[in-house]
């Protein structure tokens, strides 16, 4: 089923065409990357489809209600949850707080000054750690934890809004090599779960060919590729305009990556 839908995006700076009329389709479902090289319009399409840029022309359409013209709240609103590239929480609160105070916002819930947030959504809090690994921390500050485990109770935050869909702004950015593949897994199941849609953007490109079902590629700000991991990796436009001149897609030790022609 077709749960997202971009057609003619547009973004204009002046005279310079930052996206210039893209369009690709989202299933319930399915986790599809958004890659480029830098500057190829990638975070702008991004942050139009989450409301935080407006676009100049086009259509986003989620379920077939336009989302364009929205702001980025009434857009969470209609189902839509996002992570940043720099996780956000309040590094003072504990690990079930910083999730609590995410269903208060969710609910539009005010709570008085004689009832603490505290005593607000715990179990379901809860329960949402658990689904990322983190209930056994949930008395802990954010402060405490591992850059990784914040990034999964980012997870849990964006959960908190119940999303149709996900926008998962660089995911993995500042993460291990295994912390990186264990998070990536916990979304697909996630996704699995609770039959929701990812849309990430990634520069990481073993994350990109483990684990997204579809791939779409941007160059100068013009959808050029879209396609599995195989048809990207031996798309010669992918190769030339993304990767760069001598270039061809690889596997190395268990996932795929970008390697100079002729290496070891």
């Amino acid at each position: 089923m077709t749960l997202l839908q971009v057609r003619g995006l547009r973004k204009s700076y002046g005279g310079v065409q930052a996206v210039d009329g893209i369009g690709f389709d989202l299933a319930a479902g399915e986790l599809l990357a958004l890659i480029g090289p830098n500057g190829a319009g990638k975070s702008t399409t991004f942050d139009m489809v989450g409301g935080q840029t407006k676009a100049t022309a086009g259509s986003v359409q989620l379920q077939g209600r336009e989302l364009l013209g929205l702001p980025p709240r009434a857009i969470a609103r209609l189902g839509v949850g996002r992570t940043f590239q720099i996780a956000a929480t309040f590094a003072s609160l504990t690990v079930v707080e910083n999730v609590q105070m995410a269903l208060l916002s969710h609910h539009r819930r005010v709570f008085a000054l004689w009832r603490p947030a505290a005593s607000h959504y715990r179990a379901e809090a809860m329960a949402l750690l658990a689904q990322v690994g983190m209930d056994a921390q949930a008395g802990r500050p954010c402060s405490e934890l591992a850059y990784g485990d914040v990034k999964r109770v980012e997870l849990a935050l964006a959960l908190a809004n119940d999303p149709q869909l996900l926008l998962m702004d660089e995911p993995t950015a500042g993460m291990a090599p295994r912390e990186r593949s264990d998070l990536m897994a916990l979304t697909r199941r996630l996704v699995a779960e609770r039959r929701m849609a990812v849309l990430f953007t990634e520069h990481s490109m073993d994350v990109v060919f483990a684990h997204a079902d579809r791939i779409i590629v941007l160059a100068q700000g013009r959808l050029i590729a879209e396609g599995d991991a195989h048809a990207i990796r031996n798309h010669p436009g992918v190769q030339a305009v993304y990767l760069g001149a001598g270039t061809t897609f690889g596997e190395k030790s268990g996932h795929r990556e970008a390697v100079p022609e002729g290496a070891a």
